[in-house]
């Protein structure tokens, strides 16, 4: 039993590595962006991928919603519901855990470059589709886990510690 406990732990352990891991790449890519490429976009497959320095002004793939107070509102209100959540509700699973905290550091990520900045640093250009970086991944594929999740599961309640 306490083998099984043990690996439990490792394996949220590594998760969350990972999630750390992919965040301080996103922030060491956004330094390279804005520092070393701002005007010499490099190929990373062909000319479909381009690691391109573009400012984004805006929300959630380019949303031109409401200016930059607006989106670091928005952005602190949902890191503190997310914070929230991962707290003070008892009977969360392990996949809404790691998503909500793949949310949460995708959108921490995020907020450091509209409050260093005043816009989000993207640089993964991907031809006919949008300008885009790992936060937004982490972010995405995070909701599209947990939507998946609570899709297949059945409805339960949350209750507060």
């Amino acid at each position: 039993m306490t083998n099984k406990i043990s690996n439990l732990k490792i394996k949220n352990i590594a998760w969350l590595v990972a999630m750390a891991m992919f965040f301080l790449a996103d922030q060491y890519l956004k330094f390279l962006a804005i520092i070393l490429w701002p005007a010499h976009p490099k190929k990373i497959i062909g000319n479909l991928l381009t690691f391109n320095f573009v400012p984004n002004y805006n929300i959630a793939f380019s949303l031109p919603l409401g200016g930059i107070w607006l989106n670091i509102l928005i952005t602190i209100i949902i890191i503190a519901i997310l914070s929230y959540l991962i707290f003070n509700y008892k009977h969360l699973s392990k996949l809404e855990i790691i998503s909500f905290s793949g949310i949460l550091l995708g959108a921490a990520g995020n907020l450091i470059d509209r409050l260093k900045y005043g816009y989000v640093i993207d640089y993964l250009d991907l031809k006919w589709f949008t300008v885009f970086n790992l936060s937004d991944v982490l972010i995405s594929f995070s909701t599209i886990a947990l939507f998946i999740y609570l899709l297949k599961t059945p409805k339960k309640t949350l209750s507060i510690k």
